[in-house]
């Protein structure tokens, strides 16, 4: 019975190491192939302006049919190993197992890892490759964008530039204009303003000048006094002038 049991562990054991030599090389082959895909990609996007006979054979398509093949393949072996792990743990855990319980466990301990490093190692890898496949499928949304641009009709592009930058040239005189406008209505209102201010005082005086005549009178009468004092100082001034000339020569 224990023969029996021995020889069952060591098939498992068997088992879970062709597996694990398996997914090795499988996940060798998917990490070379996420790492190739964008180089290819940008080599594609570079010889798109080439004939077809020049197109390589290992284009984006076909590497997207081997990363599907890969990936399936990929899982389909870690659900086996998954499976022979789950079968040792039920032998660890089954009732006649020898005394050599505790290096079994390890054991058993250390192909979970293996196992769990080869999912976290497959999931990365593949979270990689449809990161880089999104990326390129955008860049190459992009390029060819460009490129129908770029194919179309050189002269229309060329007219279709003219016409917007003449566009703008109006647009802008327009704002010229309309900034123009404004500053000389602005103008308008402010000399408008003014000539009513100087109306307004000049009818304010008047009106005092009209309410008030005698007061204008006096006012008047005030200037012809200030210009006769003025004329009769003049006139002393100049007569002491002369007599100081004669005096002088005398």
């Amino acid at each position: 019975m224990a023969a029996g049991t021995s020889n069952y562990w060591e098939d498992l054991r068997k088992q879970a190491r062709q597996l694990e030599n398996e997914l090795d090389l499988k996940l060798v082959s998917f990490s070379k192939l996420c790492t190739s895909y964008s180089h290819s990609s940008a080599r594609d996007g570079r010889r798109d302006r080439y004939s077809s006979d020049t197109t390589p054979l290992l284009n984006g398509s076909s590497q997207d049919r081997m990363f599907e093949t890969m990936a399936i393949e990929i899982e389909q072996l870690l659900a086996r190993l998954t499976g022979v792990n789950d079968k040792m743990a039920e032998y660890t855990n089954s009732a006649g197992v020898p005394s050599l319980n505790a290096a079994l466990m390890h054991t058993l301990q250390r192909h979970r890892d293996i196992l769990q490093d080869y999912t976290h190692e497959f999931h990365k890898t593949k979270a990689n490759f449809m990161a880089i496949r999104e990326r390129e499928n955008l860049m190459g949304s992009v390029r060819k964008d460009i490129e129908s641009y770029k194919s179309g009709s050189g002269v229309n592009n060329r007219r279709t530039e003219l016409f917007l930058k003449e566009h703008e040239h109006l647009r802008n005189s327009d704002r010229l204009i309309e900034e123009t406008i404004s500053i000389a209505m602005a103008t308008k209102e402010n000399m408008t303003s003014q000539r009513g201010m100087l109306k307004s005082i000049q009818s304010k005086m008047n009106t005092l000048a009209n309410r008030f005549p005698a007061v204008n009178s006096l006012i008047q009468r005030i200037n012809l006094r200030k210009r006769r004092d003025s004329l009769i100082l003049g006139g002393v001034v100049g007569v002491c002038t002369i007599l100081l000339l004669l005096y002088a020569f005398h």
